[in-house]
């Protein structure tokens, strides 16, 4: 009962720190008078140069972790659909990380994320889909096993009990990780503050409405022996499952690209020509094409080759939300709206914001110390156990 307790107020307790942390980022788009349309922009206007860097280095692990998990989870998917199929099909997992590889590559050709409208739209889709198929078959599923022999215990050893413990931290950052909260503002129309505080509490709605109820009734059905990824331990009926899986490829494949677009907006800042020469404008439209070619290409594969060498979803997901997104989404939101003096003048309110804040971030710089080692234990222990490139 106690591991229930815990992880359920975990759950919650995050969901409202980042729900708050939000809404903070979203006040400081213009905290000083001007537009604030990249979080390392925004960070730069309040730490200077080191916070411009420090958020560039977070980003940049947030997106390559992030996508590392993305092609393991598509990965595992389309070789579940496969299997259904073709029960003794000869493909492995690392084939159809290279295939969802090649695909994400096609889509980062387009130019930015306002390119991607028809995408989110079936991302959107896809994510209500999966929700409401996996929710129903895992209770379905959870009906069909004996409830005794369900256990909600930890397993193993007290060392791996508190390493699970951490490393379970990492994953519940990563489950609320969003590193891109200016770049997505500077798309919301006026007024962007008050609108992107909507859309905010919005999709945390969604989120209470549909995650919640995945993760509760997954716990629910498997207990302790939940797969990390939660349609590994799903086994009936076979066709919902199957759908269920078709809904995950596609959701996630407009979630790789949104990660990936802070690593190109790099590579576009210091590689693309801007010139507005009308005589060369087919030349310098011709090589900016070829030069993103490149750049996402050589993207593209270094993930693909990490996910095919090092399939092991957890401790990405893990490793990610400590170190990438953790001080993105809750650490520097905390810190940056004390540094720009937005504090409400009431005096009480002021200080149960400054104690809130100052709470929130030394709370989530020692969880993301902790998942960071539960996270690179666990990813030791596979690689001891499990050779490169092994078909999970």
């Amino acid at each position: 009962m106690p591991q229930r307790v815990e992880g359920v107020s975990s759950l919650v307790g995050a969901t409202l720190a980042t729900w708050y942390s939000s809404l903070l980022i979203a006040s400081l788009w213009r905290w000083d008078g001007k537009k604030h349309v990249t979080y390392r922009l925004l960070a730069k206007s309040i730490f200077g140069f080191r916070g411009y860097w420090s958020i560039a280095f977070f980003q940049q692990v947030a997106s390559l972790g992030n996508n590392i998990a993305i092609q393991i989870a598509a990965g595992s998917s389309l070789k579940a659909v496969y299997k259904y199929y073709h029960k003794d099909g000869s493909l492995t997992l690392q084939h159809f990380i290279i295939f969802f590889g090649a695909f994400e590559l096609f889509l980062s050709q387009l130019p930015d994320i306002h390119s991607l409208r028809w995408v989110n739209a079936l991302c959107t889709f896809s994510t209500i889909g999966f929700a409401g198929t996996t929710i129903g078959v895992t209770i379905y599923n959870g009906r069909k096993i004996d409830r005794d022999s369900v256990s909600y215990s930890l397993q193993g050893s007290s060392s791996t009990k508190r390493f699970t413990a951490f490393n379970a931290l990492g994953a519940i950052a990563f489950s609320f990780g969003d590193a891109m909260l200016p770049e997505i503002q500077n798309t919301v129309r006026e007024p962007a503050v008050k609108n992107m505080y909507k859309g905010v509490s919005a999709a945390y709605t969604i989120i209470v409405l549909s995650y919640w109820q995945l993760a509760f009734s997954g716990y629910w059905a498997f207990g302790a022996e939940v797969q990390p990824y939660i349609l590994a331990s799903l086994t009936v009926p076979q066709w919902t499952i199957v759908m269920a899986n078709i809904f995950a490829v596609v959701q996630i494949s407009g979630c790789y690209q949104i990660y990936c677009r802070p690593t190109y907006a790099y590579f576009e800042e210091s590689l693309l020509s801007h010139k507005n020469d009308e005589s060369r404008r087919l030349s310098v439209t011709v090589r900016n094409r070829l030069v993103r070619l490149f750049y996402t290409s050589l993207y593209i594969v270094l993930i693909t080759l990490a996910t095919a060498a090092m399939p092991f979803f957890v401790d990405f997901v893990s490793i990610c939300g400590a170190v990438g997104f953790t001080p993105l989404d809750f650490v520097f939101p905390a810190l940056a709206f004390l540094k720009a003096g937005k504090l409400p003048r009431n005096r009480a309110l002021r200080l149960l914001m400054q104690l809130l804040n100052f709470a929130i971030a030394a709370w989530f710089s020692v969880v993301a110390v902790l998942g960071c080692v539960g996270a690179v234990r666990f990813i030791v222990e596979d690689i001891k156990t499990y050779s490169f490139f092994h078909d999970m």
